[in-house]
């Protein structure tokens, strides 16, 4: 069964993600009326959210089994590395935001990252052959965490994959005023450009609200 995935974003008047400071306050206040079970990030943007933080040395805690409360109530958070990027899960794994941690990875993943993984008893799913297989991984996660409600956290590349398999349920989104410009694509849907019209995605409108400071919070039903 596949859970209901919400992508969540802040742009620009233009769609852009980058060159302005939104309101992460308002970001993660709103983020947490659905109540979802589990937080989706792509590599790209757990390496950019740590590239100016210290990483602490890994001291042996780090392959100890964790205690794990089964009533944790903090949504779980599952990040995409089949290219086995990330190194620093005993620091991920000590943050409040989120439970236990699971890593989708693929048969193209490095062993050695599968063992480095097993090691620091971080959970992996293995689905795909080069790239992970995004509807498989989400039916995993339902069928071995009772996932029913996933809200994406990331930036364009994973958001347009979702978008392209016909995975995502809602596109919830905080248009802030700014206008960046620019030629270069920095915006919540990145993939291939088409080939024809049939692929074009339409969505419903489900919710406007002026939340505050001038920002208007959309939310979009897929049409399917």
């Amino acid at each position: 069964m596949l859970p209901k995935v919400i992508l969540f974003n802040g742009v620009s008047v233009d769609g852009r993600m980058d060159w302005f400071a939104g309101d992460v306050g308002l970001y993660y206040e709103l983020a947490g009326r659905w109540g979802a079970d589990a937080m989706l990030s792509g590599s790209e943007t757990m390496l950019a959210a740590y590239a100016a933080v210290d990483v602490p040395e890994e001291d042996e805690s780090a392959f100890e089994p964790p205690e794990m409360d089964p009533n944790d109530p903090r949504q779980r958070l599952v990040v995409v590395d089949s290219r086995g990027r990330i190194r620093n899960w005993h620091q991920i794994r000590d943050e409040p935001y989120w439970r236990d941690p699971v890593v989708l990875c693929s048969d193209a993943t490095p062993q050695e990252y599968i063992d480095y993984l097993e090691k620091r008893h971080v959970d992996t799913i293995v689905v795909g052959d080069d790239r992970v297989d995004l509807r498989a991984a989400l039916e995993a996660l339902s069928a071995r965490y009772g996932v029913k409600t996933i809200r994406v956290d990331s930036g364009g590349v994973l958001n347009g994959a979702l978008l392209r398999a016909g995975l995502v349920t809602e596109v919830s989104v905080l248009i802030t005023p700014h206008l960046v410009g620019g030629t270069s694509p920095r915006s919540l849907f990145t993939a291939p450009d088409l080939t024809s019209p049939d692929g074009v995605i339409p969505l419903r409108l489900i919710h406007v609200e002026e939340v505050r400071d001038g920002v208007v919070w959309l939310r979009y039903e897929v049409a399917r």
